[in-house]
């Protein structure tokens, strides 16, 4: 097992890693919105989806793959109405269309609007 870990992705804020290599696959840590360089927590659910985003990107770089080798991803909502404009955004950067789960929770950690898992096949 490798534990990754990057400062282009947000640090852990818990007794967890950003992420693994485990027996060829990555396994990504559930990345919220939060900026690395700053904290800060962007508005609105296009730019929290683009910063979670980002930060699972990061995580897979880490690890020496990109999104084309995601092919499961576990979403969380903290409103399903927020469901089309998470997608619009999602869709931009795992184009290889990986299984996917999106499911609405109560609450998120900080408040956030989203929260994006993913797995991956290392190279």
């Amino acid at each position: 097992m490798k534990i990754l870990e990057t400062k282009n992705a947000p640090g852990a804020i818990g007794p967890y890693s950003q992420g693994y290599v485990v027996n060829g696959f990555v396994y990504t840590s559930g990345q919220i919105p939060v900026d690395p360089a700053t904290g800060d927590i962007p508005e609105g659910i296009a730019a929290q989806a683009d910063q979670s985003c980002k930060n699972v990107g990061a995580i897979l770089e880490a690890a020496g793959v990109g999104f084309e080798k995601v092919f499961k991803t576990t979403c969380f909502l903290a409103d399903m109405g927020d469901f089309a404009g998470f997608n619009e955004v999602y869709a931009k950067y795992f184009i290889s269309k990986p299984a996917r789960s999106c499911v609405a929770v109560k609450t998120l950690p900080k408040g956030v609007l989203c929260e994006i898992e993913a797995i991956a096949v290392a190279e």
